[in-house]
């Protein structure tokens, strides 16, 4: 595996060279992208990093494609994981919440490693924290027919009233502005307590910063959670979300 620091500048990611050592403080957030279309011999290699169970899972797929997907997912998650750990990827254990979070078996658990993942037309994010939930998640921008009944579906009334407040060359980015850092922070609260899409108000207009506005009636709460996006690739949106302030971020490319 190669190890490529990046900085984001201008939608993309740009590589520099790589660090002798790889060191996740408490206060920085690491996010990694990669490709998930690989060469067969590669999905292979990835494979034999996967658990038994993520195996048998893997063959459950109907489509050829969706299985590599998983394959190279969670192999690539377990190939990043492993040197933060300090273990050989394979010998990772995970554990799963109600809600299907994935985390560290208690076993592996003793460095309060926290990862979350998400991934959108052929490229996969990963964030990781120490000692801190995070939630990330991209998505590619795209026309969407059903745009504005989605938003009355899962916004809120004070997204709503944003979004169709918009021209209409605005409200795509919008919606996908919306969507991300909503999406990062149901998944950052993973098992925490339950917070319905349209509980919770998020910052969406194009230009403005991210921020999470509100929990139910409480902005106070609201305040205490880190929300940031950023752009990692061309015709991509991304967020990620961790409860604190003060953080600093690191982007990596993963590169076979």
């Amino acid at each position: 595996m190669i190890l490529m620091n990046i900085e984001y500048k201008d939608a993309e990611f740009v590589s520099e060279e790589p660090p002798t050592h790889l060191n996740l403080s408490k206060k920085a957030v690491h996010i990694w992208r990669a490709a998930l279309d690989l060469p067969g011999r590669r999905v292979e290699a990835l494979q034999e990093k996967l658990s038994t169970d993520e195996r048998m899972r893997a063959e459950r797929f109907h489509f050829e494609k969706d299985r590599k997907k998983f394959v190279v997912g969670v192999g690539i998650l377990r190939t990043i994981l492993g040197p933060y750990v300090g273990v050989e990827p394979n010998e990772l254990r995970f554990i799963y919440g109600k809600r299907g979070k994935p985390m560290l078996a208690d076993v592996f658990a003793n460095g309060s490693i926290h990862f979350n993942m998400s991934h959108s037309e052929g490229l996969v994010l990963y964030g990781f924290t120490r000692d801190h939930e995070i939630g990330v998640d991209i998505e590619f921008i795209r026309d969407i027919p059903e745009m504005d009944k989605i938003a009355e579906q899962f916004f809120s009334k004070k997204e709503n009233d944003v979004l169709r407040s918009l021209p209409d060359s605005k409200k795509k980015e919008a919606f996908f502005n919306c969507w991300t850092r909503k999406e990062a922070f149901i998944k950052a609260i993973g098992d925490g307590l339950y917070q319905p899409l349209d509980n919770f108000d998020v910052a969406l207009k194009p230009g403005e910063p991210a921020k999470l506005l509100r929990i139910g009636r409480d902005s106070k709460r609201a305040s205490r959670w880190f929300i940031h996006d950023f752009k990692p690739a061309p015709g991509f949106t991304a967020a990620l979300a961790v409860e604190g302030h003060d953080w600093r971020l690191h982007y990596w490319q993963w590169s076979d």
